[in-house]
């Protein structure tokens, strides 16, 4: 995948501190209190029985940031944080978790239902989805047509699997979004976190997804960000880039990272092969994201490991900005 081909500006941001280098140092460091001073923060200060908070999703319409987090999903008030906020509570039952601690698992405390997707589904409903337990789980909320409805609660009756949505194990990343009823999703698709792969589910449309256990197409992956980029103004046309850290293949020799930066690219259009890539992807592609520093000893140092990805839309929607972090491995 040629750079004209992705028309991506990539920002890299490299964090390093090793030895002959200089330091690099936040151009801007602020204290609590002094962030609070500026007036621009607003702390979440209501408490309850949860933890782990790793999705966010921001409802312009209605004026809500909801919150994903372990058994527990929360609506907030954009402009009071601190207002009494929407709460449900969506634990793995009782004898779930029970089937989970028979395993072996539990003793971190993954038994537990954990929040790791929240989308749009429409103008009234959100589609979510859990860890379920180590039995990834999905359901509908419905948030209603206004926030002044004051509306936020599980659709009753109705569950689905999350295989190929969300991961077993809460402390695998997985990725997500919804386009078109489709449901992309970059996730561990077993018990054992063994079988990782980018799917399309959900919609009328064919399910596909990356080769199962060929180390070429995905090598230990962890995904990080996922994200529709159209390629021009005919919708046929448009692709999704998703960026993720993997290992290796060259590793075992030395002379080669252990761990590599990616971006992969896939066409929302695709419908699978016809005889050899039946339900597979035919258009995916990857390519290495290369960040280094010479230093003034003259020895350059390579930051093979993605960590995080940050996408700023711009005026030309082909172009938004990707600012990445990167940090040595190791």
């Amino acid at each position: 995948m040629t750079t004209s081909g992705a028309r991506l500006l990539l920002v890299a941001l490299c964090v390093y501190g090793g030895q002959g280098l200089q330091q690099s140092a936040p151009r801007v460091r602020l204290s609590f209190k002094e962030l609070l001073d500026t007036r621009a923060a607003r702390p979440f200060s209501f408490a309850f029985n949860t933890s782990d908070y790793r999705i966010l999703l921001m409802d312009q319409d209605q004026g809500r940031l909801y919150l994903g987090s372990r058994e527990y999903l929360v609506a907030l008030d954009m402009q009071n944080v601190n207002k009494e906020p929407l709460i449900i509570h969506w634990p793995a039952s009782a004898k779930r978790k029970g089937e989970c601690q028979m395993t072996g698992k539990g003793r971190q405390g993954e038994c537990a239902n954990f929040v790791r997707l929240i989308e749009p589904w429409n103008r009234t409903h959100l589609y979510t989805c859990g860890t379920g337990a180590y039995q990834p789980i999905c359901t509908f909320i419905n948030r209603g047509w206004r926030a002044e409805d004051y509306l936020f609660r599980l659709v009753p009756g109705y569950a689905d699997s999350g295989k190929g949505k969300c991961s077993y194990d809460p402390n695998q990343e997985n990725i997500a979004v919804l386009i078109d009823g489709n449901l992309y999703a970059g996730v561990h698709i077993d018990f054992m976190s063994t079988d990782a792969a980018l799917f399309r589910t959900m919609g009328g449309r064919t399910a596909i997804r990356t080769e199962q256990y060929d180390s070429r197409w995905l090598n230990e992956p962890v995904f990080l960000k996922i994200q529709q980029i159209p390629d021009s103004a005919e919708r046929n046309d448009n692709k999704l880039y998703f960026f993720f850290r993997e290992k290796s293949l060259d590793s075992v020799s030395g002379a080669s990272p252990s761990v590599l930066a990616r971006v992969g690219r896939v066409c929302l259009n695709d419908e699978g092969g016809q005889k050899s890539l039946v339900n597979r992807w035919t258009t995916f592609l990857k390519a290495r994201l290369i960040c280094s520093v010479l230093g003034e000893d003259g020895v350059e140092t390579a930051f093979d490991e993605l960590r995080d990805v940050f996408i700023q839309p711009t005026q030309d929607e082909k172009n938004p900005v990707v600012y990445a972090l990167f940090t040595t491995a190791g």
